[in-house]
């Protein structure tokens, strides 16, 4: 590889390493074409990237792009999957992949600025996903609301029961069906 190629090829994985939410690295030998190929296609598919550079362009481009180091787990050949949008699908995605391919073994992660082993990625690929994660969240901020406007509204609900109940027993006592005491 030549030196312009190895710049070029830094400054490529150094943008996609700035703009990722998470990366997670992953030992990939013993793959087949095949399964690199499904892999990256599944990837691409969840938006985001699977890349495979050698661990010392791999480290300049983690320098240039201010990421917490990763570097012990730059050992080996190593494949980074990237993703841009939402960092649950990714590690989802990894985890399902290295169950069905044995010989794909996750190393860690980095999410956010925090370098996670790989029983860290496993949770996070428990997580359920983003939008039902939004919708817990507006479920809990619209609780309290809820609650108050129940509380508030009660005493006149209350109110219109009774009423209606007074009104119900004033119908009964004055229909001829109704027995009469005397």
């Amino acid at each position: 590889m030549r030196r312009a190629e190895k710049v070029e090829a830094v400054q490529e994985l150094e943008g996609d390493l700035r703009r990722a939410t998470v990366a997670v690295l992953a030992d990939y030998r013993g793959l087949t074409a095949g399964q690199m190929t499904r892999l990256r296609k599944a990837v691409r598919d969840a938006d985001g990237r699977c890349r495979v550079a050698k661990n010392t362009l791999a480290r300049r481009a983690i320098e240039e792009s201010r990421r917490p180091s990763f570097e012990p787990l730059l050992h080996g050949p190593v494949a980074m999957i990237l993703g841009f949008r939402d960092p649950v699908a990714i590690a989802k995605l990894a985890v399902k992949f290295a169950d069905e391919m044995p010989k794909l073994e996750i190393k860690g992660a980095v999410f956010g600025e925090r370098v996670l082993p790989a029983a860290e990625v496993k949770a996070l690929a428990t997580l359920p996903p983003r939008e039902v994660l939004l919708a817990q969240l507006l479920g809990l901020l619209q609780a309290p609301a809820t609650q108050l406007l129940r509380t508030l509204n009660e005493p006149a609900a209350q109110l219109a029961r009774l009423v209606d109940a007074v009104a119900k027993r004033a119908g009964d006592a004055g229909s001829p069906a109704a027995p009469q005491a005397e």
